[in-house]
């Protein structure tokens, strides 16, 4: 299956407020284990897809709600990577977590 029409979705504008804000939320959302978060992301996401491209179009609540719910995962992945490459510093340096 082909899924590099994927990457016709994404809108970078609406990817950096959903990160931002998804970071917000999660310092703010502590007690409700981020449950929360995906969804108003992607609601989030959705309205900055049809200001971001001035209509409203199923096309742009769908590319919004699509990057939008994309920074989720983007988040996550960029956490195990920083989380990855600091503990293979602690053994470089001989240090035991």
């Amino acid at each position: 299956m082909d899924l590099n029409f994927l990457s016709e979705m994404y809108v970078p504008i609406v990817m950096a407020g959903c990160l931002i804000t998804g970071y917000i939320l999660k310092k703010w959302l502590k007690d409700s284990g981020n449950k929360w978060i995906p969804t108003i992301l992607v609601v989030l996401g959705a309205a900055l897809g049809c200001l971001a491209n001035g209509q409203i179009t199923l096309q742009n609540i769908v590319y919004g709600a699509f990057t939008g719910l994309a920074s989720t995962g983007f988040h996550q992945a960029f956490k195990q990577l920083i989380s990855r490459t600091s503990k293979n510093d602690c053994k470089k340096e001989g240090q035991d977590e």
